[in-house]
């Protein structure tokens, strides 16, 4: 069992840091400035301005309907269309570039929830402040309320991310030869299923308990000042 274990362990650690972590932050990363677009263009009161407020309203539909198509459909599927179903209509993709895509845009719209609930969570008596120091939206949206926003979603976002290193198992499904494909390859080779399933397993774990700790730090680095006031 031993030399099974140390046999294949380099093996499935080397498509680990070669094709499931880069996945993970990669796609978590394009997703985070999608979510951040999206939470934005939903959380923001449509101007007054005809010529700016139905052109906005229409963007605004758009991002509604980006983010139930989403989170009303699985990822795997998601994924099996990208990567199987475009190429019927003339678009080809590598896998790695479809992974991207599908991970990408699923954890942008329900991460965009995450930050336009966090958004919505800060007190109106903050937008009320900044205005009667003469801040303009912008500026009270960058300096006062997107700061606290971000500590709000800390937790949320923290295991959006933990879930997406967990997910991108299913990359295998579009044939990327991440951790999960190498253990299925290796165990056709050895027939011990349990015993390279139960490493995988063991090194997701590994991966995503320093993503937890990781997270727990942050949260404490974001709200030591908080603490301090209520002090």
């Amino acid at each position: 069992m031993w030399n099974i274990i140390i046999s294949s362990l380099p093996e499935m650690i080397g498509a680990m840091l070669q094709f499931t972590i880069p996945l993970a932050v990669i796609s978590f990363i394009l997703g985070l400035i999608l979510a951040v677009l999206t939470a934005l263009i939903k959380f923001i009161e449509p101007s007054e301005n005809k010529a700016i407020r139905y052109p906005y309203l229409v963007l605004r539909a758009i991002a509604n309907f980006y983010v139930w198509l989403f989170r009303s459909t699985p990822l795997l599927v998601q994924l099996f269309i990208i990567f199987f179903g475009l190429p019927s209509i003339g678009i080809q993709l590598s896998a790695f570039t479809a992974a991207v895509i599908g991970f990408s845009l699923n954890t942008g719209a329900y991460a965009s929830e995450t930050i336009r609930s966090a958004l919505i969570s800060v007190p109106q008596d903050q937008w009320d402040a900044a205005y009667t120091l003469n801040f303009s939206t912008r500026q009270t949206l960058m300096k006062i309320v997107l700061p606290q926003a971000v500590r709000i979603a800390l937790p949320p976002l923290s295991n959006s991310f933990i879930g997406l290193v967990k997910d991108t198992s299913l990359a295998s499904s579009i044939t990327i030869l991440e951790m999960f494909q190498v253990s299925q390859q290796i165990t056709a080779k050895n027939y011990q299923p349990l015993l390279m399933y139960t490493i995988a397993a063991a090194l997701y774990a590994i991966v995503c308990s320093l993503l937890s700790w990781l997270q727990h730090y942050l949260e404490r680095r974001t709200s030591k000042y908080v603490k301090g006031s209520e002090a």
